[in-house]
């Protein structure tokens, strides 16, 4: 398996938005379409569910504590109590969250997607910690991976269909100078959820693929590494010292043994603290 360990073994249908809890030094990650989302402890094996009411794209923790998550209707904040209320409440039938990420000034990036995946029926949204919300892209079919550098002026992003994954200058609290940053040639899957590491290169999951690739800042591919299943749908570096890729897996369309399982590189990098949602 390519040095690929199995961290969970689970069926999740749709796993996905790895991302690690630094101050509960924890993994969370999401069945978005089991309507759950899952913490784990890699020290202890500990792990637990919560079941949502709605599908759930994407959690992601908050500086006060609790969960931030990304649902069918918008975002909602779990708060450490388990209490629950909407941030930013935009039904759109037909429509669900899918990958969200937060940004180094501690805003949500939010993606949204159609369930037939039409195109330009998607969003990408920046929402504030008061919960005042800008969407800044208003024609993507399925909004997936966004991360940004270690020093915060780039952002990269992909809109699974367009086989890219692209990358804007960051200024302020917009994006700008939208462009191609690496192309995924016919045949090689799609780009889902990505992750940037401490030396700015960029790791992306790549749907129907069964790999996640690695990319030099320039665009260089500098790494492939092959997976027990065919869809792997995200990557996040965790554990202690940010030096293990964790990668989400689906299970849907997958009869793979591993498929919807949690994986985990070890010693793949390193990582970089992700910051919570100021929310």
């Amino acid at each position: 398996m390519s040095g690929v360990e199995v961290a969970l073994r689970a069926r999740a249908t749709l796993g996905e938005g790895p991302v690690w809890d630094a101050a509960a030094r924890r993994l969370l990650w999401v069945d978005i379409l089991g309507s759950r989302v899952h913490t784990f402890d890699p020290a202890t094996g500990r792990r637990s569910v919560r079941v949502t009411e709605q599908h759930v794209g994407a959690a992601l923790p908050r500086a006060g504590g609790g969960v931030a998550v990304n649902l069918r209707d918008g975002v909602g904040l779990y708060e450490p109590d388990g209490a629950f209320r909407w941030l930013y409440h935009d039904p759109v039938p037909g429509r669900r969250g899918n990958d969200a990420a937060v940004a180094p000034d501690g805003a949500l990036w939010a993606g949204t997607m159609r369930y037939d995946e039409a195109p330009g029926g998607g969003t990408l949204t920046r929402i504030t910690g008061d919960g005042a919300a800008d969407t800044v892209l208003d024609d993507v079919a399925v909004s997936n991976g966004t991360g940004w550098s270690p020093d915060g002026t780039l952002m990269y992003y992909a809109d699974s269909p367009t086989g890219r994954v692209d990358v804007f200058d960051v200024d302020g609290p917009r994006v700008v100078n939208r462009r191609p940053f690496a192309r995924i040639e016919d045949g090689a899957g799609f780009p889902d959820g990505l992750c940037v590491d401490a030396e700015g290169c960029v790791w992306v999951a790549l749907w129907n693929g069964g790999a996640v690739r690695r990319y030099t800042p320039d665009g260089r591919l500098e790494r492939f590494v092959a997976m027990p299943v065919s869809r792997p749908t995200s990557c996040a570096f965790g554990g202690p010292d940010l030096t293990d890729l964790y990668v989400t897996t689906a299970a849907t369309g997958d009869p793979r043994p591993l498929a919807g399982s949690l994986l985990v590189l070890p010693d793949a990098g390193h990582g970089f603290v992700q910051p919570p949602f100021a929310g």
